[in-house]
């Protein structure tokens, strides 16, 4: 039985105040995100890509429906078909996607590459669906359909190690931005169902943990676990409710490229199946936010909270002012929301307390005559008859390092 920690961090309980998502009966593990739920996605998107863009990624985005054939060139409908969705136009078997690598292998693919330009970054959050089982489905943590942070790194052997590196290092960079600490890496070998030759695979193996003991990082091997087209790296979090959930992922694959028939010129003036490197760092980003949310118990932090700030008034003849610095604060991309409903203060303290909301401005007759506010934190703490440009500049310092 849950106890009552587990209950109030529970991020589908935390929801009910916070009202982000829905999810309804005739779509089960199907996300409905609300307006407050996708400001949330969005910041962390935009927040993604500032990042991806000073490691050269280049953002796409591929088809949620793509044929048949193309999942069986890849190997995918024999290993996954009992995780893929499809559906029958025209005669043709057309599959939702699972994943994001075929798709864009055929962007590498639409102009001949050398050698010279190579590693070749593409990123996309990308819209996946695999057919989960009814019982495995949780909340946000466990879905049906989820975006992806999704990217795949087009290289030659001998940038392997430089490119799995600066995967490792971001990756940690980005999780260290959200205050996550307590990371966990497994390495998963060969499982039992594998493409391509064993020796091939018994080489990469080792010279993945030849790049994790180098650099001294800890992990856990993890025998027969890896993707059925190449060996893998995962990160595990470990959530406030002590739990872990993969979240990242690092896979290197020697086969995809060739079985899709990509490939670069390479010195010699011939053709050359590049390595393909997936990576994922949030992974599904309905589950990043599930463990986020119950993380911080609610309070999520000031950049990606809905809204940051609420303007209430102590009676309806400071409704105008409390108008006149609303409208300064929106001036500068604040998420602000006023209440000037007629209902008693501790009456809406309590609400927006509920809610989550970061800063509370009160503004009353001392106030509107000192041209100043007053703020309620989050941890009730009162800053009385202060600048509001010492508010919009706390905020703006809080938030410019991520969006």
């Amino acid at each position: 039985m849950e106890n009552n920690k587990n209950k109030y961090k529970n991020h589908q309980n935390i929801n009910k105040q916070l009202k982000l998502y829905y999810i309804c009966k005739e779509n089960p593990g199907m996300i409905f995100w609300n307006a407050n739920g996708l400001i949330i996605i969005n910041n962390i998107k935009k927040f993604l890509k500032k990042i991806f863009k000073k490691y050269n990624y280049i953002e796409v985005s591929t088809p949620i429906l793509m044929n048949k054939n193309i999942w069986t060139k890849s190997g995918h409908w024999k290993n996954y078909k009992k995780s893929m969705f499809h559906t029958h136009i025209n005669k043709k078997t057309l599959c939702i996607k699972p994943m994001n690598c075929p798709g864009h292998i055929f962007i590498y693919k639409q102009k001949i590459t050398s050698y010279k330009r190579l590693p070749i970054k593409i990123s996309e959050f990308g819209i996946c669906h695999r057919n989960e089982k009814s019982g495995s489905l949780y909340g946000l943590l466990r879905t049906r359909t989820f975006t992806q942070d999704d990217a795949h790194i087009f290289c030659t052997t001998s940038q392997i190690t430089k490119e799995i590196l600066n995967c490792i290092k971001l990756t940690f960079k980005i999780y260290n931005k959200f205050n996550f600490k307590n990371i966990k890496i497994h390495f998963s070998t060969r499982p039992p169902k594998y493409i391509g030759n064993k020796k091939k695979w018994i080489k990469t193996e080792k010279k993945i943990i030849k790049i994790l003991k180098k650099n001294n990082i800890n992990y856990s091997l993890k025998i027969g676990k890896g993707a059925f087209y190449g060996p893998k790296i995962e990160f595990i979090l470990k959530d406030s409710l002590n739990r872990k959930w993969q979240c990242g992922t690092i896979q290197l694959d020697l086969y995809l490229t060739k079985k899709l028939n990509a490939y670069y010129i390479n010195k010699n003036n011939k053709k050359k199946n590049p390595v393909l490197i997936h990576r994922a760092i949030l992974g599904s980003l309905e589950r990043f936010v599930g463990i986020l949310i119950e993380e911080y118990n609610g309070w999520i932090p000031l950049w990606l909270t809905p809204i940051q700030i609420v303007i209430i008034n102590i009676s309806e003849k400071y409704i105008k002012y409390c108008k006149k610095i609303f409208k300064k604060l929106k001036k500068h991309n604040i998420r602000i929301l006023s209440d000037f409903k007629n209902k008693k203060v501790n009456f809406k303290i309590r609400q927006y307390t509920l809610q989550k909301v970061p800063y509370m401005i009160l503004c009353g007759n001392k106030e509107m005559m000192t041209n100043t506010i007053n703020i309620r934190n989050t941890q009730k703490e009162t800053s009385k008859n202060v600048n509001i440009n010492y508010l919009i500049n706390k905020i703006k310092k809080k938030t410019k390092q991520y969006i």
